[in-house]
């Protein structure tokens, strides 16, 4: 996680100018995830990047707890609230494996482009899951690289290795299904705007 700290640390600047892949699927993603927000919820994003999907959604819910293991990335993101003047968002600098959240206390967990880039994935979606009151969703946007990108196998370690690509997993949208099925989750929703695209899961885990 270390090395993955560093890459993302010198991308930071460069990733908050770089331009949205698909326009569309994003926006389509965030009218999703926004038909599940009420006005008092709290949530927690992990992977918040320079935070522009955190600061679109805030003025939809109670509170947004942000966190990236980037500080150079959440220095844009404090930056881009000040501007915009958006109060309700907490941006930490944080590990998912080291953040101190109560079990069944969030309405809403958000792990947009991140699960795929966790070598301890199937730990985040349980955690994930104990940290959600009943009902509560879990909301992520995968990339799964094994369905028509397995070239990048031989590509990638070359790229990690000369600090230029952080650590990725290759996995199959099967598979992603299956993991969070196996930490309880129920799918409401799951849509992939292309065969190569990312997957995109509205997950809740089942009411008391």
């Amino acid at each position: 996680m270390r090395t993955s700290k560093t890459f993302w640390n010198k991308a930071a600047d460069r990733y908050s100018k770089s331009a949205i892949a698909d326009p569309a699927a994003y926006e389509k993603k965030l009218e999703l995830t926004r038909g599940h927000f009420t006005p008092e919820m709290e949530l927690l994003e992990i992977g918040c990047g320079t935070g522009s999907t955190a600061l679109l959604h805030a003025p939809h819910v109670k509170h947004i707890r942000a966190t990236d293991i980037s500080e150079n990335m959440l220095t844009i993101a404090r930056e881009k609230a000040e501007a915009t003047g958006v109060t309700n968002i907490t941006f930490e600098c944080a590990s998912v494996d080291d953040l101190e959240v109560a079990n069944g206390s969030l309405d809403m967990v958000l792990a947009l482009s991140i699960l795929h880039l966790l070598p301890n994935r199937q730990d985040v979606i349980r955690r994930a899951y104990a940290m959600l009151r009943p009902g509560g969703l879990l909301i992520t946007s995968t990339v799964c690289l094994s369905d028509g990108y397995g070239f990048l196998k031989f590509i990638l370690p070359v790229a990690q290795w000369l600090g230029q690509a952080p650590y990725v997993d290759f996995l199959t949208a099967k598979q992603l299904e299956a993991e969070v099925k196996a930490a309880g989750f129920e799918i409401e929703h799951n849509w992939r705007p292309g065969p190569k695209k990312a997957v995109f899961m509205v997950l809740r885990k089942p009411a008391a």
